[in-house]
């Protein structure tokens, strides 16, 4: 009866755990012996079903071949049968790794042993570098998505914990900080000298973030210096990597240490440290990622000294190595981040500035822009908690900017308006106000030269008892005639208000126009001219169709200056939502009659804004103010008359959105 000798043999060389089997016979014994004498492999035998070494098992047949299949099967293990035949069992014989003949030579049994051994090998060293490039994969695959995030995220804050959040999990570090590296300032130095009495300060970090996921850490901003005595002192004026086993037992020769007060004040224990410079494509530092104390799990919680023995590891050269590059990704994104901030601070400049310039303009207008944009604000997010009339709205934080910036330009347009007809309160200009107040004295002049010269006539002619008895029907007819010019400009100060006048008015008007005074030249002058009876026949407002028309006009010249911002993909809208707030929903508005359909909510959002604000402010030139409540009734009439949105009027109305009128402006 056949037995199975085992072979454990632990081959130098290759390190590699391995077992081989034969279906022994004389043959093999000799095969055996002739291993053991070349020291190449040590040897076990051992009778039928007895263990001999881990995971290595001696057989007597086939059938406890397939008792131990699932051993057999393992991937250290190779079977080599001697036998004239294969195995009937087809999942015994699926394990075996080569048939010999019994009497095959030892020497050809020893190749055998080498070609399992070799062949167990490149197995292993496969299944090594196929692991060694999933994980690459898997590093490289997760360097873009960190990338991708780094560069999709705006807010320099945001960016920062990103960044260490990101370096962390890579190194699954239980801790981090960041510290930033401050743009040098300049100073004046009243000793002068070369550079026209100015130096630079020295260079200093800013301790900007901190993250500990076994100890809650009270975190606030602190200054420290760059030099050598920190860690983050020291990368940050070397740029050199700092890659530390044991914190409490560095060398001697190193110019920096860590402080302890930290450890022991929170009961932490500082242990691996790895700090990488952040260096931008101009090979400038500015800023340190310091990760502390690597662990082997990563939602490891470090509370006890035995997790720290137990957990913690030292930094490898290939975590080193990613979190540089990773660093140096976070500094170009860091700074782009900076970069995008500043824009958007000079585009907030120039907006305030602009509004300034319109505002100049028009002062009675003074934070109109301001208080509409507060208003549009609030009212969109109404819109987005609404979820009756507009449950299927909801603008997203971009959006919310585009409709800011368009409330804040949507008069940008009135620079391009004739001041004059801008801020005209009345009917009449100023200065033709003027010129009829100096025709009416010219009248009175007139009237009291002729009454004079009446007089004197009189006395010439008649003589002095004539003239003594007509003295007083003199001055009555002069009195008489200055009355009725003093009726008259009050008429025509009374009709030049911008409210409605009284039927019957403007044929008062016409009446005073066919009125004459003599002028310079004898010839006669109507105290009012048919422009000027024109003006102030006007029905409603202070002016008249064409210079309405050139007040409506800045809506296009708006339109006309924001399209030609180039505007980012997601604030393309603002052009259009600012051109359409004077349209109506019954397409009666301007500058192009849109009805209902064709106008953004956001422009009709705007519009009730722009009307509440209009009647509410404080007095205009050409209209006073009305109580807040008056204001919410006349936009009731323009909701209930088809001119703004109901229901966004509803919402105004009933989430009193009026209220955050005069707050600060809106961020977003």
């Amino acid at each position: 009866m056949s037995i199975m000798t085992q072979v454990v043999p632990t081959i130098r060389s290759r390190r590699l755990p391995s077992a081989i089997y034969f279906q022994s016979d004389v043959v093999a014994r000799t095969a055996l012996a002739r291993c053991a004498r070349m020291q190449r492999a040590s040897f076990e035998t051992s009778d039928a079903g007895r263990l001999a070494g881990e995971n290595v098992f001696v057989l007597a047949d086939e059938q406890l071949l397939i008792k131990h299949l699932k051993q057999l099967r393992a991937p250290n293990v190779r079977v080599i049968a001697l036998s004239e035949q294969r195995f009937r069992d087809a999942r015994v014989d699926g394990v075996v790794y080569a048939y010999l003949p019994p009497e095959t030579p030892a020497s050809l049994l020893e190749r055998m042993f080498d070609n399992a051994a070799d062949h167990m090998h490149l197995v292993l060293t496969r299944r090594e570098a196929s692991d060694k490039l999933a994980e690459a994969n898997t590093e490289i695959h997760g360097l873009n998505q960190i990338g991708a995030a780094l560069t999709a995220e705006r807010d320099p804050r945001q960016l920062l914990n990103l960044i260490l959040t990101k370096c962390r999990e890579i190194t699954r570090a239980d801790a981090g900080s960041i510290y930033l590296v401050k743009e040098n300032e300049v100073q004046d130095d009243v000793r002068g000298g070369q550079d026209g009495g100015r130096r630079n300060k020295p260079k200093f970090l800013r301790f900007m973030l901190a993250q500990n996921d076994s100890v809650h850490v009270p975190f606030g901003e602190a200054v420290l210096p760059v030099n050598e005595e920190s860690i983050a002192g020291y990368v940050a004026q070397n740029g050199s990597v700092v890659m530390i086993e044991d914190a409490y037992a560095m060398e001697s020769w190193v110019p920096y240490s860590i402080n302890k007060r930290f450890d022991q004040e929170f009961g932490y224990r500082t242990k691996s440290i790895l700090a990488v410079a952040m260096k931008n494509p101009k090979d400038e530092i500015v800023g340190v990622v310091q990760l502390i104390n690597a662990k082997r799990n990563w939602r490891a919680r470090l509370c006890a000294q035995e997790d720290m023995d137990g957990e913690v590891l030292s930094f490898s050269t290939r975590q080193m190595e990613i979190v540089s590059s990773l660093a140096s990704q976070a500094a170009v994104a860091y700074e782009n981040s900076q970069h995008y901030e500043n824009i958007h601070r000079l585009f907030e400049g120039f907006v305030k500035a602009s509004i300034s310039a319109i505002e100049q303009r028009d002062p009675s207008a003074s934070g109109h822009s301001f208080r509409v944009t507060n208003l549009t604000i609030a009212l969109a997010e109404e819109v987005n908690r609404d979820k009756n009339f507009f449950r299927e709205v909801e603008f997203s934080r971009q959006q919310m900017k585009e409709i800011r910036y368009a409330s804040l330009l949507h008069d940008f347009g009135k620079v391009a308006v004739r001041e004059q007809v801008l801020t005209k309160a009345r009917k009449l200009y100023p200065e033709q106000m003027e010129v009829v107040n100096h025709r009416f004295d010219l009248a009175r002049c007139a009237a009291r030269s002729a009454n004079a010269e009446r007089k004197l006539r009189c006395l010439i002619e008649e003589g002095h008892e004539a003239y003594a008895k007509k003295h007083a029907q003199f001055d009555s007819e002069l009195e008489t005639q200055l009355t009725e010019l003093d009726c008259y400009v009050a008429i025509v100060h009374t009709s030049n208000l911008p409210s409605v006048q009284p039927e019957g008015t403007f044929d008062v008007l016409q009446e005073i126009a066919r009125k004459t005074y003599p002028g310079r030249d004898g010839a006669e002058c109507p105290l009012l001219t048919p422009e000027e009876v024109r003006l102030l026949s006007m029905r409603k407002g202070s002016l008249d169709a064409s210079e309405r028309a050139e007040v409506e006009s800045h809506v296009v010249y708006s339109y006309n200056f924001l399209k030609q911002i180039p505007w980012t993909g997601d604030l393309r809208n603002v052009p259009e939502i600012a051109r359409h707030h004077h349209e109506k929903l019954n397409g009666k508005g301007y500058p192009l009659n849109l009805s209902c359909e064709e106008i953004p909510l956001a422009s009709r959002m705007m519009a009730i804004a722009d009307v509440f604000d209009a009647l509410a402010a404080s007095d205009r030139p050409y209209k006073p103010s009305v109580s807040v409540d008056r204001a919410l009734e006349i936009l009731g009439e323009m909701a209930r008359n088809g001119e703004i949105d109901p229901q966004l009027y509803a919402l105004f109305v009933q989430n009193k959105v009026y209220e955050l009128w005069k707050i600060d402006c809106f961020e977003y």
